[in-house]
């Protein structure tokens, strides 16, 4: 018996990245998978973003695992496509156990306009209210809802700084705002026993960091810095000194999340930052 065996999960930006290692390692332990990610680029967001084929490959290796998964194309930006998305995996699927609020982007630059500001703030938040919002009708009493927030949101982020841009201030308000939803969202859902809890990563080994947008970010001494050249920079977000963290690392946490193990956890601003916040802020905040 796996950790999650028989429970159906619902994860947002699943094609690829974080949200394709958490739906894998969902069904290593057992669990079916209803997945959706948007397969398009964003005009705003500087990298590409996943495609059709990414999230094929989500399927597959789902599928290999002998589990079942229904993928749809979905905005989160769009409830009503949302909602249809998850209808039809309930209806397919039996059930709904947990919904896992992770797609989001970071569409940094000095040079972008306001719409950057908006993007990111109605992916990176907006669509977790709307994946919230899409599978709450079909959760059940001791369910469990987890959302991607970041360091960013917790510390003062260098996403905050001007020459990111309003994608870069949009990026660390939405995670705020992540971060704050769980905590008041948690105290609805209580009298259901349906946790609600945040996962805050430090940078984490996708394409959103390995691009040249980031690099960038890492090395603004440099006109073209390739990965190498911004690859030193990389731990002076972290305490442990490392670059960064695997997908993985993420997915072993929102398996703990979903899974009974958590089931008195609730509210929680779950860092995976080898130690980030602790080096940017090394005394306990005030409540």
């Amino acid at each position: 018996m796996g950790r999650v065996q028989g429970k159906t999960v619902f994860i947002t930006g699943a094609a690829r990245g974080q949200g394709r290692a958490q739906a894998v390692r969902l069904a290593s332990e057992g669990a079916d998978i209803i997945a959706v990610d948007l397969c398009e680029d964003i005009a705003t967001n500087g990298y590409p973003l996943a495609t059709e084929e990414d999230l094929a490959d989500t399927v597959r290796k789902v599928e290999k695992l002998g589990r079942r998964i229904v993928a749809r194309k979905a905005d989160v930006r769009d409830p009503a496509g949302l909602r249809a998305a998850v209808a039809e995996g309930v209806a397919e699927l039996g059930r709904l156990d947990a919904v896992v609020a992770q797609a989001g982007i970071c569409p940094l630059g000095p040079d972008q306009t306001a719409q950057a500001f908006l993007d990111a703030v109605t992916v990176d938040f907006n669509g977790v209210v709307h994946a919230v919002d899409a599978a709450l009708p079909h959760l059940s009493d001791g369910a469990s809802i987890v959302a991607t927030g970041s360091l960013a949101g917790l510390t003062p982020a260098t996403t905050d700084n001007p020459a990111n841009g309003p994608g870069g201030l949009g990026y660390s308000f939405a995670k705020r705002q992540v971060a704050a939803f769980v905590h008041d969202l948690a105290s609805v859902l209580a009298p259901r026993r349906i946790r609600v809890n945040a996962v805050h990563p430090t940078n984490v080994n996708t394409d959103m960091l390995n691009s040249d947008l980031m690099y960038r970010t890492f090395r603004p001494d440099l006109e073209n810095p390739s990965r190498e050249d911004a690859l030193p920079s990389f731990p002076a977000t972290t305490g442990f000194g490392i670059p960064y963290v695997e997908p993985e690392d993420i997915a072993d946490t929102v398996l703990f999340l979903v899974s009974d193990e958590s089931r008195y956890v609730s509210g929680m601003q779950l860092r995976v930052d080898a130690a980030g916040y602790v080096k940017r802020r090394p005394q306990l905040p005030t409540f």
